[in-house]
Formats: structure tokens, C-alpha cells, sequence
């Protein structure tokens, strides 16, 4: 049996208003990701590379708070606690409100925010 917590993750990738800490057990990679309150993808990852838009498709659940996900035809979808998603293509996300938004990443976590 392989046993991980995300309290010690083989890795974390830290930046303005949040982390994304990753681990690896058995073939799966999984993410948890904690974004504070005013967190924006294309300000605090994407503006890095200046990409206005995330590629990564990923899958999983929300565990807290919650999110708002833009596509580039202008749809606006939200996600909140309890909520599974999948989200592919081109998008933007944010945080939405004053609560930490918390999730769950059940794919695309290998290559998140490197």
C-alpha cells in the first residue's frame, strides 16, 4: 500500500495567491490546489509566460469555495464546493468571494503550473 498526504507532496509550485501541491501515488498524479481570495490564472500563472489562456484539461472536485471558468467565446461557468468538474480547451478561472477556493485534481495535475 502507498500511502501520501498533501501535507508533505513530492512537489509544490507556489505563486501569488496560491499553491498547487502534487502528488504521486502509484500511476496517478494528483493536485490540490488553494487559491486565495482575488486569485486570477492568466494574472498569477499565466502572465508568467504571458498567456492569456490555460490549456491544461483537468478533472476533479472542489472540496471549498468557489470559482468562476471562461472560455474564450465568453461563456462563464461557476463551480463550487461538492461540485466534480471538467474543464478542457482554452480557459481563464478566478476565485470567487472571500473564501479560499479549494480543489481536488484528478488529472492534469502532473502538468499544472510548471
Amino acid at each position: 500500500m502507498i500511502l501520501k498526504k498533501f501535507e508533505d507532496p513530492d512537489r509544490i509550485e507556489t505563486f501569488e495567491k496560491g499553491r498547487f501541491e502534487v502528488i504521486t501515488v502509484g500511476p496517478m498524479t494528483l493536485g490540490r490546489a488553494t487559491y486565495k481570495p482575488g486569485w486570477r490564472w492568466s494574472t498569477h500563472i499565466g502572465a508568467r509566460d504571458g498567456r492569456k489562456w490555460c490549456t491544461t484539461e483537468h478533472i476533479g472536485i472542489v472540496i471549498a469555495g468557489t470559482a468562476a471558468v471562461s472560455y474564450p467565446d465568453g461563456t462563464v461557468e461557476e463551480m463550487c464546493a461538492g461540485d466534480a468538474f471538467h474543464i478542457s480547451g482554452e480557459h481563464d478561472s478566478w476565485v470567487i468571494g472571500d473564501e479560499d477556493y479549494i480543489s481536488i485534481h484528478l488529472a492534469g495535475a502532473a502538468k499544472y503550473a510548471t
